[in-house]
């Protein structure tokens, strides 16, 4: 079942919702959909649990609206759905840039309705270097990506998807991959990469209160795993899952440890 759900501003958020039980709410990462979580989706309502998956504002079947892709807004996005559909003791789950929106929710929204916290390969605390973060992207890089998806998207993509995986892939699941990316609003794609260039959730770790599982690739090239570290240190109830042969697709690369890592927290 589909539910449209209205934000701010009357801005639609999409959210897949399937199974019954505990609801474990997924936020996919830049630049895809819920669709990423395919493999989750197939095996969640079997095991007693209510998969729901949100399409973040400009992607998948949501709204393509001009403004709110900073985490504040996203946060309130997923309060949206949270709220209209009644949900109850909730497991949040964020992907890449899905991530840091879930700390930003957990803490802007005083992790209302939730009672864990998952990260999975997550852009977090921050997605490009500071002086003080010597990890991940550096500003400039990450303006190269915002050029490229200015000039060839399509092309854009296709590259950004080869850093993705560490596994080999079929041609088939390479395309359908991409094909996700190219659903998403151009525009949203360019103000979402700009959200992680310069956004920085390192204040809101603190205001983390539930158990938090990180989950990480090891070989992970676009989102270093370094990052748990100060996922890690900052977020009291935390501990982390490495995933020795997985580069930022964890999900798909060790799908099998990643879907029974996630039913052992889930049940813990």
């Amino acid at each position: 079942m589909g539910h449209f759900i209205e934000a701010e501003k009357g801005v639609k958020i999409f959210a897949e919702d399937i199974g019954s039980g505990q609801p474990v709410v997924f936020l996919h990462g830049w630049p895809v959909s819920h669709k990423m979580f395919e493999y989750q989706l197939n095996e969640l309502p079997e095991k007693g649990y209510r998969f729901i998956g949100v399409d973040l504002r400009g992607y998948g079947k949501s709204d393509r609206a001009k403004d709110g892709y900073d985490y504040d807004t996203m946060a309130d996005d997923v309060r949206a759905v949270i709220d209209e559909l009644k949900l109850e003791n909730v497991v949040l789950a964020g992907f890449s840039m899905g991530g840091p929106i879930a700390i930003r929710y957990m803490a802007k929204h005083e992790g209302h309705k939730v009672s864990k916290l998952m990260l999975l390969a997550a852009a977090a605390p921050l997605f490009t270097q500071r002086e003080d973060y010597p990890y991940g992207l550096t500003t400039d890089e990450t303006d190269d990506i915002i050029n490229n998806l200015q000039t060839d998207r399509p092309a854009m993509l296709a590259d950004f998807g080869k850093m993705f995986f560490e596994s080999e892939l079929s041609d088939e699941f390479k395309e359908w991959f991409h094909g996700l990316g190219l659903e998403a609003s151009s525009y949203a794609t360019i103000k979402s990469a700009e959200a992680l260039r310069d956004e920085d959730v390192r204040p809101d770790l603190s205001k983390v209160n539930v158990p938090t599982a990180i989950f990480h690739g090891k070989k992970d090239q676009i989102c270093p795993y370094e990052f748990t570290e100060a996922m890690n240190e900052g977020i009291q109830y935390s501990f982390v899952v490495p995933f020795e042969n997985s580069g930022h697709g964890l999900f798909f690369d060790e799908k099998e440890k990643f879907n029974n890592e996630l039913f052992r927290f889930l049940e813990q």
